[in-house]
C-alpha cells in the first residue's frame, strides 16, 4: 500500500505555525514511507476565503520546502463531483431533503436545552420530507441510528462514539454549497488518502466522516489527531503568542529548516536529539511517537535552534538571505564588501538573519552617528593618539588581511604600552558607530582599506571638534 497523506488548510485566515506543524508531520510521514503528499485547499467557505490567504499558503509551503506531489486541489473546483455523490445518495435514500426553517430548528434547540438534552437534529424530515412552499431545502446525510464508531487513533488510541449521539449532518446548504465534513470525506475517498493527520480539534468530526466514508464504500484511513500548540502561558495559541502568518517568521529572519526543526520537536522526539536536518527528520519521524499532550511554544528555544542552524548553514546561501534582509532596511549592498565574508564574520553572533542584518548595516553604509555611550568612552582626547597612530600604520599596510591587521594591532598596543582593547575598541567605534562588531581584524579586513581609513579620519575629526 502506498502511503498517501494530505494537508488541507482553509484559506479563511493566514497559515500559522499550528497548520505548518500539521503540514510538516503529513509531509514527513509520506517521505518516511516513500509515499505521496497532497496539498488540498478547502475553500468552500466562500465568504471568508480570500485569494490573499491562498497565496500565503502556497508561498509559505514553498518557503518551507514542503513540496507537494499532487495538488494544489481546490474544493470549489470539485462542486460537480460533490453534487454527483449527493444526487446518488438522495436516490439511494442515504441522504434526504430537510425543509425545517431556522426558527423551527432554533426552537428545537431551545426545547432540548431546557430538558438538559444535547442539542441535535431530531430527524423530523428523515422519513416525511414534504416540500414546503417558499422553502429551499437543505440536504442531510442519513447517519446510522444504532451502533458505534470506533476510531483507532495513532496518537490518542481507541476512541468510541455512539451513533445515537450523532445527528443527521447537513451536507448541502440551501444556497447550493456543500459543507465541510461532506467535502472532506469525498475528497479523502477520491484521493485515496491512507493517513489523515490533523489537529485534535477535528477528532469530533471523525465519526461523521467515517460513517460517510462507509456509505461511499471506501476503506477507512488511519487517523492521527495531533495535540494543540499552546502559548508560553499555557493558554490557547493566539496572535500575541505567534499565531501569525508563517511568512512573518521569514521576515523576522528565521531559517525555514530551523522553524521546521522547532515545530517537529513540539510533540515529537527522538531520544535526546534536539537539532535535526530535514533529511534526518524524514528518516526518523513516526506518527506513533507523537505525544498525546499539548505542547507550549517557547520563543527562546526557537531562537536558540535558529542560531544553531545559522552556524551550520552554507555561507553562500545565507548571503542571499542576508541581502534580502538588508534590502528590507533599504541598504544597497551592490557596492559594498563581499556578503559571504560578512556572513562568515557574523553567523555565530546572530540569533536571526534580521539581527545579522541590523548589525551588518555599517559594512555597507557609513554610520550617520556614533552611539553616545560608546563615543563618550572611546572617542576621547585620550584615545585620539591611538587612532592617529592606527591610521598611519594601516595606511602603510601592504597586505590587507585579517592576519596582518591583527599583527599590526598587537604591535601598536605593545608600542603604546596598553592592552589590545585600548587600541581595538576606539577603532571599532570609529568604523562601526558602536561598541559591538565581529573581531576587529575581521571587521577591518571586510571593510577594506579605503573605508577604514576614511572612517578613522572622520572619528579623529569628531574628537577634535
Amino acid at each position: 500500500m502506498t502511503v498517501r497523506t494530505r494537508f488541507a488548510p482553509s484559506p479563511t485566515g493566514m497559515l500559522h505555525i499550528g497548520g505548518v506543524r500539521t503540514a510538516l508531520f503529513c509531509w514527513l510521514y509520506a517521505r518516511r514511507h516513500g509515499g505521496i503528499f497532497i496539498l488540498r485547499v478547502e475553500d468552500t467557505d466562500r465568504e471568508r476565503s480570500t485569494p490573499e490567504a491562498v497565496q500565503v499558503i502556497l508561498d509559505g509551503m514553498a518557503w518551507l520546502g514542503l513540496d507537494a506531489d499532487e495538488g494544489p486541489y481546490y474544493q470549489t473546483q470539485r462542486y460537480g463531483r460533490y453534487r454527483e455523490v449527493i444526487d446518488r445518495w438522495l436516490a439511494e435514500g442515504k441522504a434526504y431533503h430537510c425543509y425545517c426553517t431556522k426558527d423551527e430548528l432554533e426552537q428545537l434547540r431551545n426545547d432540548q436545552l431546557a430538558r438538559k438534552e444535547k442539542p441535535r437534529y431530531n430527524g423530523r424530515c428523515r422519513h416525511d420530507a414534504q416540500p414546503r412552499q417558499g422553502i429551499t431545502p437543505v440536504v442531510r446525510f442519513a447517519n446510522p441510528q444504532e451502533g458505534e464508531v470506533v476510531v483507532d487513533d495513532a496518537v490518542h488510541g481507541r476512541v468510541v462514539f455512539q451513533n445515537s449521539e450523532l445527528d443527521d449532518l447537513i451536507i448541502l446548504r440551501s444556497d447550493g454549497n456543500p459543507t465541510y465534513n461532506f467535502c472532506v470525506t469525498v475528497d479523502d475517498w477520491d484521493m485515496k488518502i491512507t493517513h489523515v493527520i490533523r489537529g485534535d480539534d477535528h477528532l469530533n468530526n471523525t465519526p461523521r466522516q467515517i460513517n460517510m466514508l462507509k456509505t461511499l464504500g471506501g476503506e477507512l484511513p488511519t487517523y492521527a489527531h495531533l495535540p494543540m500548540i499552546l502559548g508560553p502561558d499555557g493558554a490557547k495559541l493566539s496572535k500575541r503568542h505567534g499565531a501569525v502568518s508563517v511568512l512573518q517568521y521569514k521576515e523576522e529572519g528565521y531559517l525555514a529548516e530551523a522553524l521546521l526543526n522547532y515545530l517537529a520537536r513540539l510533540g515529537w522526539s527522538h531520544g535526546d536529539q534536539e537539532i535535526f536536518t530535514l533529511d534526518e527528520m524524514c528518516k526518523l519521524f513516526d506518527i506513533t511517537d507523537v505525544n498525546k499532550s499539548a505542547a507550549a511554544i517557547n520563543p527562546d528555544k526557537l531562537s536558540w535552534l535558529n542560531q544553531q542552524h545559522l552556524m551550520r548553514a552554507d555561507d553562500a546561501r545565507l548571503a542571499g538571505e542576508l541581502q534580502w534582509q538588508l534590502a528590507q532596511l533599504e541598504v544597497d549592498t551592490s557596492g559594498g564588501p563581499d556578503l559571504e565574508a560578512v556572513v562568515a564574520a557574523q553567523k555565530e553572533r546572530a540569533k536571526t538573519l534580521k539581527d545579522m542584518a541590523a548589525s551588518s548595516v555599517f559594512f555597507f553604509r557609513e554610520p550617520a552617528w556614533y552611539e553616545e555611550k560608546a563615543a563618550k568612552k572611546n572617542l576621547t582626547p585620550e584615545t585620539k593618539p591611538h587612532l592617529e597612530r592606527a591610521h598611519e600604520a594601516l595606511a602603510g599596510l601592504g597586505d590587507w588581511s585579517a592576519e596582518s591587521i591583527h599583527a599590526l594591532m598587537q604591535a601598536l598596543a605593545e608600542q603604546g604600552g596598553v592592552g589590545l582593547g585600548k587600541i581595538a575598541q576606539p577603532i571599532r567605534v570609529a568604523v562601526s558607530g558602536g561598541s559591538v562588531s565581529p573581531p576587529i581584524d575581521q571587521t577591518l579586513a571586510i571593510l577594506g582599506s579605503e573605508q577604514v581609513l576614511k572612517r578613522l579620519e572622520r572619528a579623529i575629526a569628531f574628537i577634535g571638534s
